[in-house]
Protein backbone atom coordinates (compact mmCIF):
# COMPACT_ATOMS: atom_id res chain seq x y z
CA UNK A 1 0.00 0.00 0.00
CA UNK A 2 1.11 3.60 -0.81
CA UNK A 3 0.11 7.34 0.01
CA UNK A 4 0.66 10.50 -1.43
CA UNK A 5 2.33 13.23 -0.11
CA UNK A 6 2.74 16.58 -0.95
CA UNK A 7 5.96 18.52 -1.88
CA UNK A 8 5.97 22.27 -1.79
CA UNK A 9 7.90 23.71 -4.70
CA UNK A 10 7.98 26.99 -6.21
CA UNK A 11 5.10 26.06 -9.07
CA UNK A 12 2.85 24.28 -6.40
CA UNK A 13 2.42 21.22 -4.47
CA UNK A 14 4.13 18.42 -6.12
CA UNK A 15 2.22 15.22 -5.48
CA UNK A 16 4.74 12.40 -4.22
CA UNK A 17 3.78 8.77 -4.25
CA UNK A 18 5.19 6.93 -0.40
CA UNK A 19 5.90 3.22 -0.09
CA UNK A 20 7.28 2.05 3.74
CA UNK A 21 8.67 -0.86 4.34
CA UNK A 22 7.70 -3.67 6.41
CA UNK A 23 9.35 -2.16 9.70
CA UNK A 24 8.02 1.55 8.57
CA UNK A 25 11.87 2.92 8.62
CA UNK A 26 14.97 1.99 6.23
CA UNK A 27 17.42 3.71 3.74
CA UNK A 28 15.36 5.94 1.00
CA UNK A 29 15.23 5.21 -2.09
CA UNK A 30 13.93 7.89 -4.78
CA UNK A 31 12.23 6.07 -7.47
CA UNK A 32 11.46 8.48 -10.54
CA UNK A 33 9.08 6.95 -13.92
CA UNK A 34 9.03 6.29 -17.25
CA UNK A 35 7.27 8.06 -19.95
CA UNK A 36 4.15 6.22 -18.89
CA UNK A 37 4.27 7.97 -15.25
CA UNK A 38 3.63 6.41 -11.86
CA UNK A 39 2.14 3.50 -13.38
CA UNK A 40 1.01 0.13 -12.43
CA UNK A 41 4.64 -0.92 -13.46
CA UNK A 42 6.22 2.05 -12.02
CA UNK A 43 3.65 1.42 -8.63
CA UNK A 44 4.78 -2.57 -8.81
CA UNK A 45 8.40 -1.69 -8.66
CA UNK A 46 7.91 0.32 -5.42
CA UNK A 47 6.11 -1.85 -3.37
CA UNK A 48 8.99 -4.57 -4.42
CA UNK A 49 11.71 -2.19 -2.92
CA UNK A 50 9.66 -1.09 -0.04
CA UNK A 51 9.05 -4.92 0.40
CA UNK A 52 13.00 -5.06 0.51
CA UNK A 53 13.57 -2.65 3.17
CA UNK A 54 13.24 0.77 1.43
CA UNK A 55 11.28 4.08 1.87
CA UNK A 56 10.51 4.77 -1.49
CA UNK A 57 8.85 8.07 -2.81
CA UNK A 58 8.14 8.00 -6.42
CA UNK A 59 7.04 11.73 -7.46
CA UNK A 60 4.48 12.40 -10.25
CA UNK A 61 6.41 14.07 -12.95
CA UNK A 62 3.85 14.83 -15.13
CA UNK A 63 1.50 16.85 -12.43
CA UNK A 64 1.99 20.36 -14.20
CA UNK A 65 0.51 18.88 -17.63
CA UNK A 66 -2.68 17.74 -15.83
CA UNK A 67 -2.56 14.37 -17.82
CA UNK A 68 -4.18 11.99 -15.63
CA UNK A 69 -2.92 8.32 -15.86
CA UNK A 70 -2.26 7.10 -19.13
CA UNK A 71 -4.12 3.81 -19.72
CA UNK A 72 -1.38 1.02 -19.64
CA UNK A 73 -3.37 -1.47 -22.17
CA UNK A 74 -3.88 1.53 -25.21
CA UNK A 75 -2.30 0.47 -28.44
CA UNK A 76 -1.21 4.17 -28.91
CA UNK A 77 0.72 4.00 -25.47
CA UNK A 78 4.30 4.50 -26.20
CA UNK A 79 3.14 7.97 -29.00
CA UNK A 80 0.90 8.67 -25.58
CA UNK A 81 4.03 8.51 -23.35
CA UNK A 82 6.39 10.13 -25.54
CA UNK A 83 4.13 13.33 -26.17
CA UNK A 84 3.73 13.67 -22.51
CA UNK A 85 7.77 13.67 -21.89
CA UNK A 86 8.31 15.99 -24.86
CA UNK A 87 5.66 18.67 -23.30
CA UNK A 88 7.65 18.71 -19.53
CA UNK A 89 10.77 20.69 -19.82
CA UNK A 90 13.27 18.63 -18.58
CA UNK A 91 14.63 21.60 -16.08
CA UNK A 92 11.31 21.13 -14.56
CA UNK A 93 11.62 17.51 -13.85
CA UNK A 94 14.89 17.86 -13.05
CA UNK A 95 13.70 20.26 -10.52
CA UNK A 96 10.49 18.65 -9.13
CA UNK A 97 13.10 14.94 -8.50
CA UNK A 98 15.23 17.06 -6.66
CA UNK A 99 12.79 18.15 -4.16
CA UNK A 100 11.60 14.73 -3.76
CA UNK A 101 15.23 13.73 -3.00
CA UNK A 102 15.64 16.63 -0.69
CA UNK A 103 12.14 15.92 1.72
CA UNK A 104 12.85 12.06 0.95
CA UNK A 105 16.54 12.60 2.94
CA UNK A 106 14.67 14.95 5.30
CA UNK A 107 11.76 12.01 6.18
CA UNK A 108 11.48 10.62 9.57
CA UNK A 109 10.60 7.42 8.25
CA UNK A 110 14.32 7.19 6.78
CA UNK A 111 17.11 5.87 8.29
CA UNK A 112 20.58 4.97 6.84
CA UNK A 113 21.57 5.98 3.16
CA UNK A 114 19.68 7.62 0.50
CA UNK A 115 19.88 6.25 -2.94
CA UNK A 116 18.04 7.09 -6.70
CA UNK A 117 16.70 4.53 -9.27
CA UNK A 118 15.09 5.19 -12.86
CA UNK A 119 13.63 3.59 -15.50
CA UNK A 120 13.94 5.06 -19.43
CA UNK A 121 12.93 8.92 -18.75
CA UNK A 122 13.96 8.30 -15.52
CA UNK A 123 16.89 6.38 -15.67
CA UNK A 124 18.04 9.91 -17.50
CA UNK A 125 16.99 11.62 -15.05
CA UNK A 126 18.14 9.81 -12.19
CA UNK A 127 21.60 10.17 -13.50
CA UNK A 128 21.74 13.87 -13.70
CA UNK A 129 19.82 13.78 -10.27
CA UNK A 130 23.21 11.93 -9.13
CA UNK A 131 25.23 14.25 -10.83
CA UNK A 132 23.89 17.30 -8.86
CA UNK A 133 22.90 15.68 -5.06
CA UNK A 134 25.21 13.54 -3.03
CA UNK A 135 23.63 10.61 -3.36
CA UNK A 136 24.62 6.83 -2.01
CA UNK A 137 23.54 4.68 -4.66
CA UNK A 138 22.32 5.03 -8.65
CA UNK A 139 20.34 2.38 -10.48
CA UNK A 140 19.80 3.31 -14.19
CA UNK A 141 17.77 0.89 -16.36
CA UNK A 142 18.27 1.87 -19.84
CA UNK A 143 18.46 5.86 -19.41
CA UNK A 144 17.16 7.46 -22.88
CA UNK A 145 18.46 10.82 -21.97
CA UNK A 146 22.32 9.57 -21.16
CA UNK A 147 23.65 10.06 -24.57
CA UNK A 148 23.09 14.10 -24.14
CA UNK A 149 24.29 14.02 -20.19
CA UNK A 150 27.56 12.37 -20.52
CA UNK A 151 29.21 15.93 -20.13
CA UNK A 152 28.14 15.32 -16.43
CA UNK A 153 29.89 12.07 -16.04
CA UNK A 154 32.52 13.45 -14.12
CA UNK A 155 30.63 14.30 -11.56
CA UNK A 156 28.84 11.24 -10.99
CA UNK A 157 30.95 9.55 -8.42
CA UNK A 158 28.52 7.68 -6.20
CA UNK A 159 28.40 3.52 -6.84
CA UNK A 160 26.15 3.24 -10.07
CA UNK A 161 24.03 0.46 -12.06
CA UNK A 162 23.52 0.35 -15.24
CA UNK A 163 20.96 -2.08 -16.95
CA UNK A 164 21.01 -2.22 -20.81
CA UNK A 165 19.93 -4.58 -23.77
CA UNK A 166 21.93 -5.18 -26.45
CA UNK A 167 18.71 -5.47 -29.31
CA UNK A 168 17.69 -1.68 -27.69
CA UNK A 169 16.90 -0.22 -30.65
CA UNK A 170 16.39 3.59 -29.20
CA UNK A 171 20.06 2.93 -27.67
CA UNK A 172 22.06 1.13 -30.35
CA UNK A 173 24.69 -1.28 -28.90
CA UNK A 174 27.56 1.37 -30.18
CA UNK A 175 25.95 4.10 -28.25
CA UNK A 176 25.62 2.19 -25.08
CA UNK A 177 29.71 1.86 -25.05
CA UNK A 178 30.04 5.16 -25.20
CA UNK A 179 27.72 5.36 -22.49
CA UNK A 180 29.87 2.94 -20.48
CA UNK A 181 33.10 4.76 -21.71
CA UNK A 182 31.96 7.91 -20.28
CA UNK A 183 30.52 6.79 -16.77
CA UNK A 184 33.37 4.37 -15.99
CA UNK A 185 36.41 6.83 -17.40
CA UNK A 186 36.22 8.27 -13.53
CA UNK A 187 34.07 6.08 -11.54
CA UNK A 188 35.61 2.68 -10.80
CA UNK A 189 32.20 2.41 -9.00
CA UNK A 190 30.17 2.18 -11.57
CA UNK A 191 28.99 -1.24 -12.88
CA UNK A 192 26.95 -1.83 -16.36
CA UNK A 193 25.38 -5.14 -17.12
CA UNK A 194 24.00 -6.14 -20.91
CA UNK A 195 21.81 -8.25 -21.29
CA UNK A 196 21.55 -10.25 -24.42
CA UNK A 197 18.33 -10.13 -27.14
CA UNK A 198 16.97 -7.29 -24.49
CA UNK A 199 15.21 -4.10 -25.96
CA UNK A 200 14.56 -0.95 -24.81
CA UNK A 201 11.91 -0.94 -21.67
CA UNK A 202 12.75 -4.59 -20.89
CA UNK A 203 11.75 -4.62 -17.53
CA UNK A 204 8.19 -3.53 -18.57
CA UNK A 205 5.90 -6.19 -18.52
CA UNK A 206 3.52 -4.58 -20.96
CA UNK A 207 4.08 -7.27 -23.96
CA UNK A 208 5.16 -4.58 -26.29
CA UNK A 209 8.68 -4.30 -24.06
CA UNK A 210 8.65 -7.22 -21.88
CA UNK A 211 12.25 -9.42 -21.94
CA UNK A 212 11.32 -11.88 -19.20
CA UNK A 213 15.15 -13.51 -18.88
CA UNK A 214 16.44 -9.77 -18.84
CA UNK A 215 14.06 -8.77 -16.42
CA UNK A 216 14.17 -11.84 -14.42
CA UNK A 217 18.53 -11.26 -14.05
CA UNK A 218 18.38 -7.43 -13.87
CA UNK A 219 16.24 -7.53 -10.91
CA UNK A 220 18.39 -9.54 -8.27
CA UNK A 221 21.16 -7.84 -9.52
CA UNK A 222 19.40 -4.42 -8.82
CA UNK A 223 18.26 -5.51 -5.20
CA UNK A 224 21.90 -6.87 -4.15
CA UNK A 225 23.38 -3.56 -5.89
CA UNK A 226 21.02 -1.40 -3.46
CA UNK A 227 21.63 -4.29 -0.67
CA UNK A 228 25.67 -3.60 -0.56
CA UNK A 229 25.68 0.21 -0.84
CA UNK A 230 22.32 0.91 1.19
CA UNK A 231 21.76 -2.09 2.87
CA UNK A 232 18.24 -2.77 4.02
CA UNK A 233 17.54 -6.10 1.86
CA UNK A 234 14.83 -7.44 4.00
CA UNK A 235 14.49 -10.43 1.72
Amino acid sequence: MSDVLTVTTDSGDLPVHRWLPPSGTGPGLLLLQEIFGVSDYIRSRAADLARAGYVVYAPQLYWRLDAGELDEADPDLLGKGMALAQQLPWADALADARASLTALRAAPEVSGGVGVIGFCYGGGLAFNVAALEPVDALVSYYGSALPNLLDLAQAVGTPSLHHFGTADAYLPLDVVEKIRAAVTADNDRAEFELHEGAGHAFDNPNPAFHHPGASAAAWPHTLAFLDEHLGAAQG
